[in-house]
């Protein structure tokens, strides 16, 4: 409601913008979630954000403590509260919301828990905003995207899961410490599966356009005198260890998800490894979600690059993919 002051102060010409344009949606607001709105925000990815999170005393302390630095970013609108109905019109939605699992949970019941999370929220999400885009962050990420496509009714393309954006930041940039190279001049993939089962890609890594493996057959290998190998196995401990030191991980999930927003609202056609509908892709032939390098732009995910694997890389795909098939086949939807 526009006060007298500002009646005398302002001629009003037209009426203010009705739909927030780029509207991100984010899905619970933990230490990922905040860490996603932050990222987003401070990147001028987009400064049009929803909160939603069934605390809603912790959804308006955030937004305040945000909107007070509205001078610092680019005078962001920033709704929020338990009431999906916030979320209309929003041009992609970030899921992050999940339950933490209990000490000596099996994996299988801490799916079937997000899962039924999952059945609660993704409905309605749709229904208020149904051309938008859903980027699953929730774990088990990969069981997560695949129960959220198969209720959401959304076509493939726009269902996906943060994946293994972030394994292969951190696997860029332990290889870049080894190498004494900046990250962004190493290019190596971390695919499969968000988790103990994922898979490097050694015979992709290059540096300046030079192969490693032209110059190290063996790497990543047990017979690699120089041990490359042992920096996958710190990229599937790294999230344990940050745990670890400061109790959850949020900062680097959150980078990788506002990397994720801005190559797509930007239509980029960047290829990120995402979680995406692997079936009919290396081999897999049941209907499953894991990471694979792919093309990102306006629509959502538009291909599927080809990776030219060795024999034991897609044997140890088809494993990933074998392991994320078994827990989702036992989710009751």
């Amino acid at each position: 409601m526009t006060s007298k002051l500002a009646s005398c102060l302002l001629s009003k010409l037209s009426e203010p913008q009705a739909t927030a344009l780029n509207k991100v949606t984010i899905v619970g607001c933990g230490d990922v979630g905040i860490a996603c709105a932050v990222t987003l925000l401070t990147q001028r990815v987009t400064h049009n954000i929803c909160l939603l999170d069934v605390d809603e005393a912790k959804v308006q302390g955030e937004i305040s403590d945000l909107l007070h630095g509205s001078k610092f970013l680019e005078y962001p609108t920033i709704v929020g509260g338990r009431d999906v109905a916030l979320s209309i019109n929003s041009r992609l939605i970030i899921v992050t919301a999940g339950v933490r699992q209990k000490e000596g949970e099996p994996r299988l019941e801490l799916a079937q828990r997000n899962a039924d999370l999952m059945k609660a929220i993704i409905p309605d999400l749709v229904k208020f905003s149904p051309n938008a885009i859903l980027l699953i962050v929730t774990n088990p990420v990969d069981v997560m995207t695949f129960v959220a496509w198969k209720i959401s009714g959304l076509p493939r393309h726009k269902v996906i899961g943060s994946g293994t954006n972030l394994d292969s930041s951190r696997f860029r940039f332990l290889l870049s410490q080894k190498l004494g190279v900046s990250p962004k001049s190493v290019h190596g993939w971390i695919i499969g599966e968000h988790g103990d089962q994922s898979v490097a890609i050694w015979s992709g890594i290059n540096v300046g356009s030079v192969n490693l493996k032209d110059i190290n057959p063996d790497i990543g290998q047990n017979n690699d005198p120089e041990k490359f190998g042992k920096i996958h196995e710190q990229v599937v401990s790294a999230a344990y260890e940050v745990i670890k030191l400061k109790g959850y991980t949020n900062w680097a999930i959150g980078l990788s998800c506002s990397d994720i927003v801005k190559k797509i609202f930007s239509n980029s056609n960047a290829v990120l490894p995402l979680s995406v509908l692997a079936e009919g892709q290396q081999g897999i032939d049941v209907e499953v979600y894991l990471s694979l390098p792919c093309v990102v732009n306006a629509s959502g995910v538009t291909h599927i690059v080809k990776t030219m694997l060795t024999v034991e890389e897609k044997g140890k795909l088809k494993k990933s993919a074998a392991s994320i098939f078994k827990v989702q086949s036992e989710l009751k939807l």
